[in-house]
């Protein structure tokens, strides 16, 4: 049994409003979450209240807190729906038992968890190897449609960075776009 079609066969659906949290940090979750449909913002605050933008999440990614899943601790971050959002969510108790039961599947889950650390991986290296304008490029190259729907505070907050920072970065990036190329970017 592959993955998607176990998270089909037994999740349950769950519909949220904009501007409702899935889980918060803090908090026990217990659920793994496919996304049906929606955005979504992983954030971390921090103990000031600063929020920090860990990822973006759209229809069929799949999140869960792995902390609060799997070491039955609390989730180490918020997660936010930025549209109306539904999921189909599923005890992760009951993917633990599956993936001990049957091989292929859990031959799925390991391939699911590395595609996840690779995209960690990904993120980690554009922050700690690449300044704000290259991720701020990159952004821009791999979701342009983002920067059309995601506010630019957010933008900000997912590249690390302030919002004044952010409208410095999008007018020189703009300016060179049009030396480059005659195009605004």
């Amino acid at each position: 049994m592959i993955f998607r079609e176990f998270i089909e066969e037994n999740g349950k659906t769950l519909s949220l409003k904009k501007g409702q949290h899935v889980f918060m940090q803090g908090e026990s979750n217990q659920y793994f979450y496919y996304v049906t449909s929606g955005l979504l913002k992983a954030y971390y605050s921090s103990e000031n209240g600063q929020e920090t933008i860990k990822s973006f999440i759209f229809p069929q990614d799949m999140i869960c807190s792995l902390t609060a899943i799997y070491s039955d601790g609390l989730c180490s971050f918020n997660l936010l729906c930025l549209e109306d959002c539904t999921f189909l969510k599923v005890p992760f108790s009951l993917i633990q038992k599956v993936s001990l039961e049957d091989h292929e599947f859990a031959i799925n889950m390991i391939n699911l968890l590395i595609q996840f650390s690779m995209k960690k991986e990904k993120r980690e290296y554009e922050f700690l190897n690449l300044s704000a304008e290259k991720r701020y490029k990159a952004l821009i190259e791999n979701s342009p449609n983002l920067l059309k729907i995601v506010t630019q505070n957010d933008i900000a907050g997912y590249l690390g960075i302030t919002p004044v920072g952010l409208s410095r970065i999008k007018k020189r990036v703009m300016e060179e776009g049009k030396r480059e190329t005659g195009h605004v970017i």
